[in-house]
């Protein structure tokens, strides 16, 4: 096969097919999350190899002999572009937050995990907070995510968490309302990512105090998707 407007079309779609494929392979289980970023790193680069050889390919639609079919070379530049843009978005958003994957309302008290411990431990991350150097950065860039105080008492304040928990989709794992307490875990929708969050309710004089706390299993930087998970849980109980 030497036509190269046909193997620059072969090279588009496959960029286009690889990057479409790592997050849906990672969330079905199909290979482990780190293969998946493999996976779309090297769909990028063969996305600018068929994004660089359809615009040469374009651009000598100028010479006669070469203006048979010229959907070819147009189609194979779109579907190439088609393939980068989600990567290089994601590179552009990565560059506008803090890499950092552990976001709570109380930095100097973080909320801690109990029910979903063993589980923090065996992944990657872990579970332990680790300490001012986060916190800074993350007061720096999501200055907003502060404690919330309601004015329904702290049983009710639990069962409204929970609630709006569920509301999100989160899987509740633990409710403990003696202790003011509740355990969840939310899965990112492309890549399956499982993301644990932990809610702690407190006295605060005839209403409650609640601090939240969302953390990745896996990845050092989370896109910003933990601190939109909290104000997006701190807004169901406003």
């Amino acid at each position: 096969m030497k036509n190269p407007r046909v193997i620059t079309m072969l090279l588009a779609i496959l960029a286009l097919a690889m990057v479409a494929a790592a997050g849906p392979g990672t969330k079905l289980g199909w290979w482990p999350w780190d293969t998946g970023f493999t996976i779309i790193k090297w769909g990028t680069y063969v996305g600018f190899v068929a994004v660089v050889a359809a615009a040469i390919l374009v651009a000598m639609l100028a010479i006669p002999r070469w203006r048979a079919r010229p959907w070819v070379p147009v189609a194979a530049l779109i579907v190439a572009l088609l393939a980068i843009a989600p990567p290089l978005i994601v590179r552009n958003q990565a560059k506008g937050v803090p890499p950092i994957h552990d976001i709570t309302t109380d930095t100097a008290d973080p909320p801690a995990f109990v029910a979903l411990l063993a589980e923090r431990q065996k992944a990657r991350n872990g579970a332990d907070y680790r300490g001012q150097a986060i916190a800074a950065q993350q007061q720096k860039a999501y200055p907003d995510i502060k404690t919330l105080v309601v004015k329904a008492p702290p049983g009710e304040t639990v069962q409204k968490a929970i609630d709006a928990a569920r509301s999100l989709g989160w899987e509740v794992v633990s409710s403990d309302a003696p202790a003011g307490r509740i355990e969840a875990t939310a899965t990112t929708s492309w890549w399956g990512f499982k993301d644990d969050v932990v809610v702690r309710v407190r006295p605060e004089g005839s209403g409650s105090r609640v601090d939240v706390r969302s953390m990745s299993r896996v990845g050092m930087s989370d896109l910003g998707a933990n601190a939109k998970r909290v104000r997006e849980f701190l807004a169901k109980l406003g």
